[in-house]
């Protein structure tokens, strides 16, 4: 039983095969580091972000694309990739900027859609125009919130309001594009009943996906410091389980989960060791949800008896 609708599903059925994702750097920065903002950053980011880095190897975007295409064909068998513009904040430009950063993906081999990571506050209507016009038949908007909580988003530092998230989910929507919204469980100053506060908040805007993740502490970033001054504990394993199935019960059955679990890139995690144990807490999310007889939707006032068919990748479209 499939008991959650996931990226790769939905993927499998829009195009009738495994697609993967192609992480591109384009050198974009942030206003919440060059200054607008602030030059703090969230106080779980790394200087570095969250990219590859490889834009500061000088390498261009054919190059990173045929670099990860080599990796991967190594993995797995897919013909089809998503272009993942992952660093840092990848519509904090000029239209004209923006327009010059997608030309680059023309004629990649094997591209078949398109993710770019962003903030709420880094959007307008004439570059969402822009990113729909690629008619690409996969096209992603990541959005970071993070937290439905002001309180707690002026505690980590993110620089914009639920508020904004809210209207600049609405404003995509409008111009047909999916967003997929981010979340994170054990922000410092939050309970269990903050993070599920998040996802009903989610659950009443049009967004199309989620990615849930769980806060570590990653080396140089703010986050650091409240740590090694014992002002700062990350939840445990079992408690982010809980957490997640409970907010998994509640979600809407027709967003989809691009990710249950966040991962450090190798060598930068502090804390907590769990977190390095990718496999075995996946499996300790099935467990659960087995265990107690959740699927996504099931405690919603409009669950369906049973999970939605479009929850297995095998359905044809």
């Amino acid at each position: 039983m499939h008991r959650f609708y996931g990226l790769a599903a939905r993927l499998r059925q829009s195009f009738g095969e495994r697609v993967q994702k192609i992480p591109l750097d384009f050198g974009f920065t942030c206003p919440n580091r060059d200054g607008s903002i602030s030059r703090k950053g969230c106080i779980f980011c790394s200087p570095q972000g969250s990219g590859s880095g490889l834009h500061s190897l000088s390498m261009s975007i054919p190059e990173q694309w045929a670099h990860w295409q080599e990796k991967l064909s190594k993995l797995y068998t897919a013909k089809l990739y998503l272009a993942y513009l992952q660093s840092y904040s990848n519509t904090y430009c000029s239209y004209e900027e923006l327009k010059c950063a997608l030309d680059q993906l023309n004629g990649l081999p094997g591209l078949a859609g398109l993710c770019i990571g962003t903030r709420p506050d880094c959007l307008d209507d004439e570059k969402l125009s822009l990113i729909k016009s690629l008619g690409l038949k996969e096209t992603w908007l990541d959005l970071g919130l993070q937290s439905s909580n002001n309180a707690t988003l002026d505690r980590i530092n993110r620089g914009h309001t639920a508020e904004q998230f809210a209207e600049a989910v609405k404003m995509a929507h409008g111009h047909g594009l999916d967003v997929c919204a981010h979340l994170i469980a054990g922000l410092p100053g939050e309970t269990a009943e903050d993070f599920i506060e998040s996802v009903r908040f989610l659950n009443d805007l049009p967004i199309a996906g989620i990615k849930f993740h769980n806060l570590f502490v990653g080396k140089g970033t703010p986050l650091t410091k409240l740590y090694e001054a014992g002002e700062y504990t990350p939840i445990e394993q079992d408690e982010y389980i809980s957490m997640l199935v409970e907010a998994i019960s509640i979600l809407r059955t027709d967003i989809v989960i691009h990710r249950l679990k966040a991962d450090a890139v190798p060598g930068a995690l502090i804390a907590p060791e769990w977190v390095r144990m990718k496999r075995t807490v996946l499996n300790e999310i099935e467990k659960t949800m087995k265990e107690r007889g959740i699927w996504q939707g099931c405690a919603r006032p409009d669950a369906p008896d049973e999970p939605p068919l479009w929850y297995s990748p095998t359905l044809s479209t």
